[in-house]
């Protein structure tokens, strides 16, 4: 799949990041994955290293983490995922 800015996209996955504390812990572990991630809501991507631009998106509802790369692993950002029925 590819979103509109050209980038190919290989994962997608929910996570919820609705308070200070989440946003600043998230931030501080993608630093540490090497590759890029984005997070979506609704037409806005932003990095999801970036803390400026997560704050810039509606935090009231989850978000869409966008992973460009089979080599990237996010696994140490599940405590973040949200459980899909």
């Amino acid at each position: 799949m590819i979103d509109k800015g050209g980038k190919k996209i290989v994962k997608e996955v929910k996570v919820e990041l609705n308070t200070v504390d989440k946003v600043k812990a998230f931030c501080q572990e993608s630093w540490k994955i090497d590759g890029d991630i984005d997070i979506k809501s609704d037409r806005h991507i932003v990095d999801a290293k970036s803390i400026m631009g997560i704050f810039s998106l509606d935090l009231t509802k989850p978000l869409t983490l966008v992973v460009a790369d089979d080599n990237t692993d996010i696994s140490s950002l599940k405590e973040f995922f949200v459980e899909e029925n």
